[in-house]
């Protein structure tokens, strides 16, 4: 009974852990919030899809494993080693005996560590290329969104999907997953030579294992929960800075400062609870793994220690001090690995919860696909017409009513209404960026949606009238990273367009900066230059949408007078308030509520004295 006396102990210390178990269970359940994600996904699809991209890198991954066999043999054959020197001191004291076992685990010991550094670095790079892999596809998939995809997801939401997210699974690859096959290898190698060296001793080990099986398998569910929170506040605090760093004139111009730190303090103590929450989660768990491994110890180190000093026999057992010194290693070396998949596992559900959201946005269908008929457009004469078309941003709620007009090649057509009445939709939809719901639109008579997107895109140009550019240089901006563009061709652009007459007089030239949205130049220089940009792509259709609003009147006579330069390339599709920028159009469109009230020329409408007469004569009576 006596023999058995430390293992009531240890029932009776799991029995108080077991109650410590079912406390946290209790704190945890009710710290659980209830976040909305993207998606659950089960482990097992996670890991499919994950492992795709780590299929074209097997060569490395079992170079790696063939490595690691050897470190995991010095963890398995060290321990034996080590007892034998202890025996060897312990008994006769041969010298040459202790130098030859000592000199060979100083071998054993210097392989494992150079095998261990080849390891990292060749897991290191591995998982880099994995991690640039799946960034390039998201990026990729991001880009074939619709614009009423983009419109819906907050820019802060997917710039954390391609950065922090990524990051975790880059984390999985290169440590996480292989240490874990390494680990598992480990456990089962040390229990397969303690099952040699004692099976009875062996036994009481795993007695312990169905309380780490059940510790693992409830903590898993709250790990997952808590890292879907912690990754939901860091998008939110993402979202909330992207937007807010982007519009801070705006807070400063309304003196919204107060209330916008208020506003983030409270994004950001959202994330602190969620952190705690993980820290908690975390905190119980690891615990729990390491008491399993100290009664393990305490058990097993009395009953060694009792049979060695009592030369006795251990339930058939002999126990030597070989046996004593090597199982005290072994059940570290069982337990480590232990405790150190605790830590990987809590990694590897911030891992799976990145995952989730990754896979999240991969699971979007764009909305705007090719059909399969779909054909390449070699080039096109600029005709465009719209029949009986319907169309809603959101259903039921028509922009466009029966909307129907034609376009002749190289003729120049002007939209004008008021805001709301459907100008810059229509714009929208010639290039695609939507679907309509009823009615055609074709492009040289051929239906848009028969046309692969790319071509019929790479056909317009478009000068809007926020005009967007890239941080870089005026070159890049203009040739849009095409370099097949040569400099007397971009020269030549700009001169066409007048952006030359501010250029020259750069230090830099073409070379000069481009800071963030181009904020370094005026409303006006933007706008010459996306001239610029737009010619220099000669496209067969140009599409002005407010491109001369907000100038000073000088940058609007060299505009004027490149958009009379622009008239001879093709087709011209113009949005304007200004009813001076579109008075020599070929025709003028006259929008209200999504219908065509008036179609002619400006001379015609002005005859007609209806609608556009109304407008015209009300905006330069306000001039006036």
């Amino acid at each position: 009974m006596r023999e058995f006396l430390p293992v009531l102990i240890a029932g009776g210390i799991i029995g108080v852990f077991a109650v410590i178990f079912v406390a946290a269970y209790i704190v945890l359940k009710r710290r659980g919030q209830a976040v909305t994600f993207d998606r659950n996904m089960p482990d097992g699809e996670i890991m499919a899809r994950l492992l795709k991209y780590a299929k074209p890198h097997w060569r490395s991954f079992l170079l790696v494993l063939l490595i690691m066999a050897v470190s995991i043999a010095y963890d398995i054959v060290s321990p034996l080693i080590i007892g034998d020197i202890e025996e060897i001191i312990a008994k006769d004291f041969g010298l040459s005996e202790l130098f030859i076992r000592v000199a060979f685990y100083g071998v054993i010991l210097v392989v494992s560590m150079v095998c261990t550094y080849f390891q990292s670095i060749i897991l290191q790079k591995t998982g880099q290329k994995i991690l640039s892999a799946l960034r390039l596809d998201l990026f990729t998939h991001i880009e074939s969104l619709s614009h009423n995809q983009l419109n819906n997801i907050p820019v802060g939401k997917l710039v954390t999907r391609v950065t922090n997210d990524t990051n975790a699974i880059s984390m999985m690859f290169t440590n996480i997953l292989v240490n874990m096959i390494r680990n598992v290898f480990v456990i089962i190698g040390v229990l397969v030579a303690m099952l040699m060296l004692n099976y009875m001793l062996t036994l009481m080990v795993l007695c312990f294992i169905p309380f780490l099986v059940l510790f693992t398998v409830i903590f898993r569910k709250f790990t997952r929960r808590v890292f879907r929170t912690v990754k939901d506040r860091t998008t939110d605090i993402n979202t909330f800075l992207s937007e807010n760093l982007s519009g801070m004139k705006i807070t400063q111009i309304f003196n919204r400062e107060d209330a916008k730190m208020n506003e983030f303090l409270e994004k950001s103590n959202g994330l602190k609870r969620a952190k705690n929450n993980q820290i908690f989660v975390f905190g119980i768990f690891r615990p729990m793994v390491y008491m399993l491994y100290i009664t393990s110890v305490m058990c097993l180190l009395f009953l060694c220690g009792r049979g060695y000093i009592k030369e006795t026999v251990f339930l058939g057992q002999t126990i030597t001090i070989k046996t004593l010194v090597s199982f005290y290693m072994y059940i570290s070396t069982f337990f480590n690995p232990i405790q150190t998949l605790a830590e990987q596992f809590n990694a590897l559900q911030s891992a799976f919860a990145s995952a989730e959201k990754i896979f999240s946005v991969f699971d979007m269908q764009p909305e705007l696909v090719d059909e399969p008929d779909a054909v390449e457009l070699e080039d096109i004469r600029g005709e465009i017409e719209f029949r009986d078309v319907w169309f809603a941003y959101n259903p039921g709620e028509w922009v466009l009513r029966g909307v129907s007009f034609h376009v002749s090649p190289k003729e120049t057509v002007a939209f004008v209404g008021s805001t709301g009445s459907g100008k810059t939709t229509i714009l929208s939809l010639i290039c695609r960026n939507y679907d309509i719901q009823k009615g055609q639109i074709l492009i040289d008579g051929i239906d848009i949606k028969h046309i692969k997107i790319s071509s019929l895109r790479c056909r317009f140009g478009q000068m809007l009238q926020d005009v967007f550019l890239f941080s870089g240089t005026i070159r890049s901006n203009i040739v849009l990273r095409e370099e097949s563009f040569t400099d007397d061709e971009i020269k030549e652009a700009c001169r066409y367009v007048n952006a030359d007459k501010f250029i020259d007089k750069l230090e830099g030239g073409l070379d000069e900066v481009v800071r963030e949205r181009g904020n370094n130049f005026s409303a006006g220089q933007r706008q010459l230059l996306s001239f610029a940009r737009t010619i220099l792509h000669r496209p067969s259709v140009m599409i002005l949408d407010e491109a001369t609003a907000n100038i000073d009147t000088e940058t609007e006579i060299l505009i004027q007078d490149s958009l009379e330069k622009m008239k001879n390339i093709g087709t011209m599709l113009i949005v304007a308030h200004r009813l001076s920028t579109i008075q020599h159009a070929d025709n003028i469109i006259l929008l209200s509520h999504g219908q065509i009230v008036e179609e002619g020329t400006h001379q015609e409408l002005l005859h007609r004295r209806g609608r556009y007469y109304q407008l015209y004569t009300l905006q330069y009576s306000a001039e006036a």
